[in-house]
């Protein structure tokens, strides 16, 4: 049975380790006998790393100067760190590896804690904290080796508080027997030294304007500390959300008569089912939008928006008609959810509800000119 007062709580009452925690929350033994490199993990498999990441989290020269609630934060993210592992470990010539396993990671812990809201009580400002540790938590360790890599720690920056980032780091770079003769902590302090002469390790990059801050994120070729011009002409609201979340009623009550393009009502209109043909859809509603934008017309384009590269693709295209992209992100509870989807005219098929919940891709600040979460 669960502790009362959720996972963070049960956290604490059990001294932060993690076999106490696995104890309360099962869903941590799927990383038990997930193999690998013994080059970079001699201590064994992935739950023998975990539980040492928590260990070394808790001894930590800086543990006393954080918050209970950092302490508490930072170790729920050690415990789910490596969660994307099982899903993603693979021999490739002789070697375990698992690629993109951060990014899976982040998917994987976000479905099971918003599933799992009764059990893990978590608020959406501490599931998505400890998401995008999850997400991050690789790049203290390997920026140096980004193209760009003082670009990738303002876009972390965005999302989470660096301090937390490099910190579980520090116990994921301590938490393993490596015998790979080379220096892991060295990287990690180069980036806490680097977010320092960035001015974000205490919190995100103050640039000239919201204009500036997007072209940044969105270009090669631009310095942090630029200012532009912003020459944006109109708006596009675009709504992100897993279906029955309330975006058709945001529209109605703050969408201003705005024209709307709707990806449901498409489907509609043309007699589609949600389980195919969505690159027709898709087709049809840029067209709308491109007849709009055309004519500098502020839209609003209603979809889920929950997939990273969709929303990549489309921020481009209505940007290049000068648009400024405002998210609107809205939320419900899992169970009511599936409540409403019980009493919905169109039902969803289950199966695909549920494979949308498992790939969803939570919009990132720096993805759009502003963010706003309903």
């Amino acid at each position: 049975m669960k502790h009362e007062g959720g996972i963070l709580n049960t956290i604490r009452q059990c001294g932060f380790s993690l076999e106490g925690l696995a104890e309360i929350y099962p869903e941590l033994n799927i990383l038990k006998d997930v193999p690998q490199n013994p080059l970079y993990h001699g201590e064994g498999d992935v739950y023998c790393h975990t539980r040492m990441v928590c260990r070394e989290l808790k001894r930590l020269e800086e543990w006393d100067s954080l918050t209970l609630r950092e302490q508490e934060l930072l170790v729920l993210a050690g415990a789910f760190h490596d969660i994307g592992k099982p899903s993603c470990t693979r021999l490739e010539e002789g070697t375990w590896t698992s690629p993109r396993h951060t990014i899976e990671g982040e998917k994987v812990f976000r479905a099971m804690a918003y599933r799992g809201q009764q059990s893990f009580g978590l608020t959406w400002e501490e599931r998505e904290m400890a998401a995008k540790l999850i997400r991050f938590h690789g790049l203290p360790l390997w920026f140096l080796k980004k193209r760009r890599p003082e670009q990738e720690i303002l876009k972390a920056a965005e999302s989470v508080p660096l301090k937390l980032l490099y910190l579980l780091s520090k116990g994921d770079v301590r938490g393993r027997i490596s015998k790979a003769g080379e220096n892991l902590e060295e990287p990690v302090e180069l980036f806490k030294e680097m977010a320092g002469e960035l001015g974000v390790w205490e919190h995100p990059f103050s640039f000239a304007n919201a204009y500036t801050r997007y072209a940044y994120f969105h270009r090669d070729d631009l310095w942090e500390g630029s200012s532009l011009f912003d020459d944006t002409s109109f708006d596009v609201w675009m709504m992100a959300g897993l279906p029955l979340s309330g975006k058709d009623t945001w529209i109605q009550n703050h969408g201003g008569g705005f024209p709307v393009i709707s990806l449901d009502d498409i489907r509609q209109e043309y007699g589609i089912s949600p389980k195919n043909n969505s690159g027709k859809v898709v087709q049809i509603a840029i067209q709308r939008a491109r007849e709009l934008m055309r004519k500098k017309a502020s839209l609003i384009w209603n979809a889920t928006s929950l997939i990273a590269d969709h929303r990549k693709s489309l921020c481009s295209l209505f940007s290049a008609y000068g648009a400024r992209v405002r998210l609107i992100y809205l939320e419900v509870p899992y169970e009511e959810l599936l409540d409403r989807n019980k009493k919905r005219e169109r039902t969803i098929p289950p199966d695909v509800l549920e494979r949308m919940i498992d790939r969803m891709e939570m919009p990132a600040p720096w993805e759009t000119y502003s963010w706003t979460k309903i």
